[in-house]
């Protein structure tokens, strides 16, 4: 168990810049979790990773490339953000198992088995019929768990994400989302699903973004950790953290690739309409990583201990990662 308080942010998928990496370390994150693919192919995905690069050795007094939780207590030695780096999608591996290790070998820690449709591995969250993890989901989820990847339910359908922590057997990641019993929005989770992650000793990062809040943008601080106190009394404060999913700094136009990618060629809102079109502006008190300040105040303010607070503003999702690879 650690003896010193860690902050960590377990999902950010931000328009990369000195000026997002300074906010990070002003917040003394010492690690973040970032997204490098959601419909991208594995030729794609390399490409990306070379931009990382780029960045690390741009930005080395800021940010170095996170593989293990050593990297997480180098990178607070150091006043540096560890990156770790994580798929949205599975579509980085096709249909071809073989590349989980290649993967791996790329320094990838999480992968979530879909991107809210159907694919080779899991339903996602949209999909009308949820038959669960497919066969190919069952083997590749063995390899992710050999070669110590972590699955990432985040976006899949309740059966699906069920059968993932069943079949999983290692602990499994929901990097980034709320209770449904909170708010219902289709990426939510039930407590269901909250119970058996839980008992399987997984993690849920709670989110900041504005359409899994409920009120959205308008969404309290108080109201957000009423929900994670909430929570805690459902599940226990060992297996909640922080999963902002924060999108800042991008164009709108992104926002149709995230939601869309190259599997239509018609626009597709998810739960929205056109008018949610455009990324959501941030609640004031979480407008970037430095309402990891607010965060404190707010959960001791709803009766946290000063320990639970620290837990899940990072000391859980560290404790995670050293049980990653064991």
């Amino acid at each position: 168990m650690n003896t010193k308080n860690f902050k960590i942010d377990n999902l950010q998928y931000c328009n990369w810049s000195k000026e997002i990496f300074e906010i990070n370390n002003e917040a003394k994150l010492d690690a973040i979790h970032v997204t490098i693919a959601y419909h991208e192919d594995f030729n794609e995905v390399e490409k990306n990773i070379d931009v990382w690069n780029n960045h690390f050795k741009n930005f080395k007094d800021l940010i170095f490339h996170g593989k293990t939780f050593k990297d997480i207590e180098k990178a607070q030695k150091e006043k540096k953000t560890a990156v770790f780096f994580g798929f949205q999608n599975c579509s980085p591996i096709g249909d071809n198992i073989g590349l989980v290790e290649e993967i791996y070998k790329l320094g990838i820690v999480f992968m979530q088995l879909t991107y809210n449709n159907q694919s080779l591995l899991a339903t996602g969250c949209y999909e009308e019929n949820d038959s669960g993890v497919t066969r190919m989901g069952r083997e590749v989820i063995k390899e992710m768990n050999r070669l110590g990847v972590v699955v990432d339910m985040s976006h899949s359908a309740e059966k699906s994400t069920l059968d993932a922590i069943k079949i999983s057997s290692k602990p499994i990641a929901i990097t980034h989302a709320n209770p449904s019993f909170w708010f219902a929005a289709k990426r939510n989770k039930s407590n269901e699903v909250l119970k058996a992650l839980a008992g399987s000793k997984g993690m849920i990062g709670l989110s900041l973004y504005p359409h899994h809040l409920k009120d959205k943008s308008n969404c309290t601080l108080e109201n957000f950790c009423e929900m994670a106190a909430k929570t805690a009394e459902l599940i226990g404060v060992k297996h909640i953290g922080i999963g902002s999913d924060l999108c800042i700094g991008h164009p709108n136009s992104v926002v149709e690739w995230m939601r869309n990618g190259k599997w239509t060629k018609t626009k597709d809102y998810g739960e929205g309409t056109s008018t949610d079109a455009n990324f959501p502006k941030q609640p004031d008190w979480f407008k970037d990583a430095r309402g990891f300040k607010n965060l404190e105040q707010g959960l001791k303010k709803v009766g946290f201990q000063e320990t639970e607070v620290n837990d899940i503003l990072g000391n859980n999702w560290y404790n995670f990662y050293r049980g990653i690879n064991t």
